[in-house]
C-alpha cells in the first residue's frame, strides 16, 4: 500500500525536478553570496532575486510563492536562534544530512535521488541535473515543495503539510503569519525599521534591561523603559503582526507584534489603544499601535503606580520558546538610522 502512493509522488517529484531546472538559467542553482557594495542596494538585488525563484517554483508546483518565501524566511529565523549552518545562496531551507540522504542510507553524501528514496531522505533534484544536492537552491526548494505536495496545495493542505513535517503548531503560526504579511505588500523588502515613539516627541530612556524587579514576585526586567508623557504614541518598530493586544496584570495595556524575524515586540504600560488596528492586523514601520501610559501592577484599569513610560521588549523565537534579549542596542541604532533618513 505504501509503495502505491510513494510512486506518483515520486515522479511528480522528478518531473517538477526537470520542469524547476528548465525555467532557471544554470547560474541559479547555485546562487552566489552577495557582493561587496551598499547593503541596502545589495539587499534589495537579493530579496528581488530570492522572490523570482519563489515565484518560478510556485508557477511550477502550484504552492503560493508567499508561502515558500514564508518557510524559507521562518528557516533562516530558526537557523539564527539555533546556530545551525547558514547558507551562503538564495534559500535558507536547512535539510541534515540525515533529513537529506535518509536515516539509514550508509552514504551521507549520497546525491542519487533514486537512492535517497529509497531510504525516505528528503532530498529531490530541483535543476534538473540528475543529482540532489543539500548545497544546491533549487534542489533544496523543490524538496521541501515535494513534502509539501504530499497533501495538496490549498490553504488548508499546506496547513496540515506544515504541521507533518515541522509537528510544531506555533512554526505552523508563524510560517502563516509571514505568508499573510508577504502576499498583503508583495514583496521580501520588509525588513526596515523605525524608533518606537516619534523622533520629535520628549522622551528618555537608558539600558535596563536585566535589572531586578519585585511586582508579582522576584524577576528580572525583561525591556528598555522609556520615559515620556502621558499620550506620546507609541509606534511600531517593524512590518508584522499584532498577536495580543490587551491587559496583562504586569504590563497592563499592552500590545505583543511578531515581525519577519521572528522576533516578538512587547509593548507595555499603554494608556490606550489606536482604535484603528487589532489583534491579527498587520502593521507597518512608523504606525502608531497605542500611547504612553502608567497602566499595570494590578487589575484591568489599574494605572498611576509609576511614573509614565514605555516599557518596550525584544523576545526570539526557536521554535519551541521565546527569549528575551536586550533591545537597548536595537532601540539606539533605529533612532539613528530614522534620523539619517529624515536627513536625506
Amino acid at each position: 500500500m505504501a509503495a502505491r502512493w510513494k510512486r506518483p509522488i515520486l515522479a511528480l517529484s522528478i518531473c517538477g525536478g526537470l520542469l524547476i531546472g528548465a525555467a532557471f538559467p544554470a547560474k541559479a542553482a547555485h546562487a552566489a553570496a552577495p557582493k561587496p557594495g551598499a547593503p541596502g542596494t545589495n539587499m534589495k538585488a537579493v530579496f528581488a532575486e530570492r522572490k523570482d525563484v519563489f515565484e518560478k517554483v510556485g508557477a511550477v508546483t502550484g504552492i503560493p510563492w508567499n508561502y515558500l518565501a514564508a518557510i524559507d524566511q521562518y528557516e533562516r529565523t530558526i537557523n539564527l536562534a539555533r546556530k545551525r549552518p547558514v547558507s551562503n545562496g538564495l534559500i535558507g531551507i536547512y535539510f541534515s544530512e540525515l533529513q537529506w540522504c535518509g536515516m539509514m542510507n550508509p552514504d551521507n553524501e549520497d546525491t542519487n535521488e533514486n537512492s535517497i528514496a529509497l531510504f525516505d531522505g528528503v532530498g529531490r533534484d530541483g535543476s534538473g541535473d540528475g543529482k540532489a544536492e543539500r548545497t544546491n537552491d533549487l534542489d533544496v526548494l523543490n524538496s521541501m515543495a515535494t513534502l509539501l505536495l504530499k497533501f495538496g496545495t490549498a490553504e488548508e493542505d499546506l496547513r496540515i503539510g506544515l504541521w507533518e513535517y515541522y509537528q510544531n503548531t506555533r512554526s505552523v503560526e508563524r510560517i502563516q503569519q509571514f505568508a499573510q504579511i508577504y502576499a498583503k505588500f508583495d514583496t521580501l523588502d520588509l525588513h526596515e525599521h523605525t524608533f518606537v515613539m516619534p523622533l520629535k516627541a520628549d522622551y528618555s530612556y537608558r539600558s535596563t534591561w536585566g535589572a531586578s524587579r519585585g511586582w508579582g514576585g522576584y524577576r528580572i526586567h525583561e525591556g528598555t523603559d522609556l520615559f515620556a508623557g502621558y499620550g506620546v504614541p507609541v509606534r511600531s518598530a517593524a512590518y508584522g503582526m499584532i498577536e495580543v493586544m490587551g491587559w496583562n496584570p504586569y504590563g497592563g495595556w499592552r500590545v505583543g507584534i511578531r515581525d519577519l524575524n521572528n522576533v516578538y515586540h512587547y509593548y507595555a504600560h499603554l494608556s490606550g489603544f489606536n482604535k484603528e488596528v487589532k489583534e491579527g492586523d498587520i502593521v507597518t514601520p512608523g504606525q502608531v499601535i497605542g500611547y504612553v501610559g502608567s497602566s499595570g501592577y494590578g487589575k484591568p484599569g489599574t494605572s498611576g503606580k509609576f511614573p509614565p513610560h514605555l516599557h518596550y521588549g525584544l523576545y526570539r523565537d526557536n521554535g519551541l520558546t521565546d527569549w528575551s534579549f536586550d533591545p537597548f542596542p536595537h532601540l539606539k541604532k533605529w533612532e539613528r538610522e530614522e534620523r539619517m533618513r529624515k536627513k536625506k
